[in-house]
């Protein structure tokens, strides 16, 4: 018995001292927590924040709370339920702190973007070379005779911003000239009152409004306005006065002029462009002489009416720096320049062109820059040629016209052709497609033709001759479809077109914006159909799907589901979307175009241009 109750006391002792030797060990050590500590923790779960203040002076929190609370110590935010606080007072308190933690990134970002557009802003001045070398810089704008009516002037300028607020104008700059809402108040000739009559415009449009009395006044002006909003007539109009002007006080001899000169980035908007000034120019009391200078027309028809002086010259890029370059024509007299559509013409290529343009002029100019689509970047830049610009803008830069409805659908590639004939029933022609390459355009030409449709083509891979046809029996109504590249998206005024088809979505937005305001111009509502399937790139339908939004249109599922990293980034400050492109879908940290272009750079870096150094042996 004895030895049995030994057996059964044994291990109770070997436990007990296990125990008391592993008690040692720290893992399993338990601190001493006072007791003022402990009922301090306790208060903190109950959330009785107001007796702690109390008691012990400060916001407390427990010794066991720190590890978890370190991240929100930098905003002093207490964990804990507030019992004398109420949930909306808590509420306001909560979004207050969310707001200062996503001012803080916003300024982060802006910070950054800031860095990025100033290592990709242009360093040469868009300037002439002479006045580069010679640091020439016109302090003052050009003096003109023209002001505005005294009743006008005297009135103040808060009505003058009231007006401008009705009309949703925005203006930078100094002393920037009263709106003006009448024609007849901005003491136009009688020959362009009855000009006016005769196209059936009464009223100004809003960039009329404020834009003719800045070109008058001869201000130096950034013009940004959506397409179809009358844009040509801001810098037509006030160029044919000046040249009135000039023609009445001295008339123009052999081989002068000319005194105007207006550029544009393709043929077909500078021919639109140069029969708007033929139609103003006949009604008045002296010859006002235009010529126009683009490529595939004989230089000769040119020189005729150079020779026999000219007012205003109408040109593109190319065709202007080959007769510059061959002496042909000259800028000495030259005082007005206006760039229609100037951002596409810089994003095209002609930079170089145009500041070798600026270099043949011999004196100061009064400068105009006209667009519908026109980010920071490109008003930066233009900037450097301009002498204390006005910058007027009717709406966002870039922004699509509201007057158009449009419809994004989801269409596979083999289908697009066949769906073509289908989005044809939606509105009576005529109708406009446009497509990305010009096989494209061939082929959907050619299957229109077979199917039995009036259609007509154009694209840069035709001669002038025949584009120049093309366009003026779709405009005459003679053709009821257009089928064409981005050449005919800038600028061109269709008035009768009621529905634009993109049979692709183009690469920049931007392009897209140009291509789908052919519709809905003066006023008048227009549609535009567009297709897209999973070969166009996501930054690009993104850029689609927040132009959408911002216009008031349907989204349609799958360019809704799109969402983008930085989508909370996308407006910070007064600043939407991307700078550099100006696409709604991105901020300039992930611009595509920026970074193909970095790319294309980089890539360039190091190589010799052979076929340039071959060239100047020759």
């Amino acid at each position: 018995m004895e030895s049995e109750e030994r057996k059964v006391e044994a291990p109770h002792k070997k436990r007990y001292r296990k125990e008391e030797s592993s008690s040692d060990s720290e893992a399993d050590y338990v601190p001493y927590v006072p007791v003022k500590e402990r009922k301090k923790f306790q208060l903190v779960k109950l959330g009785r924040l107001t007796q702690l203040k109390e008691e012990f002076g400060q916001r407390g929190k427990s010794s066991s709370e720190n590890e978890h609370d370190n991240e929100d110590d930098e905003d002093g935010q207490v964990w804990g339920r507030k019992s004398n606080i109420s949930l909306l007072d808590q509420h306001t308190e909560l979004k207050k702190l969310a707001e200062a933690k996503k001012e803080s990134a916003m300024e982060r970002q802006l910070k950054e973007e800031e860095k990025i557009l100033e290592s990709v802003a242009e360093k040469k001045a868009l300037m002439g070379v002479a006045e580069l070398a010679k640091g020439i810089q016109y302090e003052d704008p050009i003096k003109t005779c023209w002001k505005p009516p005294q009743y006008i002037l005297a009135m103040s300028e808060t009505r003058h911003n009231r007006v401008r607020k009705k009309l949703r104008i925005l203006v930078e700059g100094e002393d920037v000239p009263p709106p003006i809402k009448s024609f007849a108040q901005m003491k136009f000739s009688r020959g362009i009152l009855t000009g006016l009559e005769r196209k059936g415009i009464v009223w100004p449009t809003p960039i009329q409004v404020q834009g003719i009395p800045t070109v008058l006044s001869g201000r130096d002006m950034i013009g940004i306005a959506f397409t179809g909003s009358g844009k040509t007539l801001v810098f037509v109009l006030p160029l044919i006065m000046f040249c009135l002007e000039q023609e009445t006080r001295l008339p123009f001899i052999k081989n002068e002029g000319p005194y105007g000169l207006i550029i544009c980035p393709s043929r077909e908007l500078a021919k639109q462009t140069h029969d708007i000034i033929t139609h103003y120019c006949s009604g008045l009391p002296h010859e006002i002489r235009c010529c126009l200078a683009i490529g595939g027309i004989p230089v000769s028809e040119s020189m005729d009416i150079i020779s026999r002086g000219v007012h205003i010259m109408v040109a593109t890029p190319g065709r202007l720096m080959d007769m510059l370059d061959k002496k042909m024509v000259r800028l000495d007299v030259c005082r007005y320049l206006c760039m229609d559509e100037a951002d596409r013409m810089i994003d095209m290529g002609f930079e170089e062109d145009v500041r070798t343009i600026f270099s043949f002029f011999k004196g100061q100019r009064q400068t105009l820059l006209f667009s519908a689509t026109m980010p920071k970047k490109i008003q930066n830049f233009a900037r450097s040629a301009l002498v204390k610009p006005v910058t007027i803008n009717v709406g966002r830069a870039g922004a699509a016209s509201m007057n158009v409805i449009q419809e994004v659908e989801y269409v596979k590639q083999e289908a697009k052709i066949v769906y073509l004939l289908e989005c044809l029933q939606k509105t009576p022609p005529p109708v406009l497609i446009f497509a990305e390459k010009k096989q494209d355009v061939d082929a959907i030409h050619e299957y229109l033709l077979l199917k039995g449709v009036e259609a007509v083509a154009i694209h840069g891979g035709k001669d002038q001759e025949e584009r120049s046809r093309s366009v003026e029996a779709f405009r005459k109504g003679q053709k009821d479809v257009l089928v064409a590249t981005d050449v005919a998206s800038k600028g061109l005024d269709f008035a009768a077109v009621q529905h634009v088809i993109n049979y692709d979505m183009p690469d920049d937005v931007e392009n897209y914006v140009h291509r789908i305001g052919r519709t809905g111009r003066s006023g008048k509502t227009g549609i535009a159909t567009t297709f897209i399937n999973k070969a166009n790139d996501e930054s690009v339908l993104l850029d689609l799907k927040h132009l959408l939004m911002e216009a008031r249109q349907k989204v349609p599922p799958f360019l809704a589901a799109l969402q983008s990293e930085n989508e909370k980034y996308l407006e910070l400050g007064d600043e939407r979307g991307c700078s550099y492109c100006g696409g709604l879908g991105h901020r300039i940290t992930d611009c595509p175009k920026l970074e193909a272009i970095q790319n294309k750079q980089a890539s360039n870096i190091g190589r010799r241009d052979y076929l340039a150094s071959n060239a100047a042996d020759y």
